[in-house]
């Protein structure tokens, strides 16, 4: 399971202007805002990008400075590979750690999307037993029962994260996860494809 939500483009009309910074073209600037206050890559603008994209990292340079910031919501297991994505990217968590017995553990607390039946009802136990322990520890603060909790806590528990990356990165993580066995990354790539141009700066320069 993965989660996809408030999605926020920035920065596209001044990294455009740093494209053309190297030949002075700012006069072949053609992009403007609608009426809704997207910005719009005019054609001339929209041929350069376009060109300095399919000419690999050191002439992209530009892309770097169009920041999208994302809340995901999406499992540890996930969490784990997403984290191997170390530049260009600030990620602010929910607490584990601080909050963990906030609320009543759930099904709904974890990826089981996948899981067979069997499964279930033996994942349906384990969270009977994580619910037990957490009220115990709210109600005695005791730090083993933490520790129990912590350390049960199957990798499939969904955290949600406010991301915030650039269009470099997320080439990289397009072109080596498009393919992925989990879905979730398919997922991903899936909402890449929904960006501003990306179709033309990020999924088919190679």
């Amino acid at each position: 399971m993965i989660r996809l939500e408030r999605t926020s483009v920035m920065n596209f009309e001044n990294a455009m202007r740093g494209a053309r910074n190297p030949l002075n073209s700012w006069n072949r600037s053609d992009s403007y805002y609608d009426g809704q206050g997207n910005y719009v890559l005019g054609e001339n603008d929209l041929s350069l990008a376009i060109r300095l994209c399919k000419s690999g990292s050191d002439h992209r340079k530009f892309i770097r400075q169009i920041f999208v910031s994302v809340d995901i919501t999406a499992p540890l297991y996930w969490w784990k590979e997403y984290d191997t994505y170390k530049i260009a990217t600030v990620a602010n968590s929910t607490s584990t750690m601080h909050k963990i017995h906030s609320k009543p553990f759930s099904m709904e607390d974890f990826s089981c999307d996948k899981m067979s039946e069997p499964t279930k009802q033996v994942m349906g136990s384990l969270i009977e037993y994580l619910e037990k322990l957490r009220v115990n520890f709210v109600q005695t603060k005791d730090k083993a029962i933490w520790n129990d909790i912590i350390q049960l806590l199957p990798s499939s528990y969904n955290q949600m994260r406010t991301c915030t990356l650039n269009y470099e990165t997320l080439i990289n993580i397009y072109y080596a996860r498009k393919n992925h066995k989990l879905d979730e990354w398919h997922r991903f790539c899936d909402w890449i494809e929904t960006l501003p141009y990306a179709k033309e700066l990020i999924t088919t320069i190679k």
